[in-house]
């Protein structure tokens, strides 16, 4: 996916709806990690804080969940409440 730096919508906003496409989709399923920041860093060539404030979106959309020391994973059910 490419990142458009000179649209109104801001990086991270852009990434965190790419992830929740991920997610939403099944590519991502229930349980399973998402890339890390190492990994998201290398696919969308941006810097890390970009990517934090992108993975705090999914978080506070319930999407996602820190395990200490394993990473980010896919909430159980997921992407159910919209609306």
């Amino acid at each position: 996916m490419r990142i458009d730096r000179e649209g109104p919508v801001p990086p991270y906003q852009q990434i965190a709806a790419f992830l929740r496409e991920r997610i939403e989709s099944g590519a991502i399923p229930p349980g399973r990690r998402i890339p890390s920041l190492v990994e998201l860093e290398a696919e969308f060539g941006v810097a890390r804080d970009t990517l934090r404030k992108a993975v705090k979106v999914l978080k506070d959309e319930g999407l996602v969940e820190t395990v200490t020391g394993m990473g980010v994973f896919v909430v159980d059910g997921g992407g159910t409440g919209t609306g």
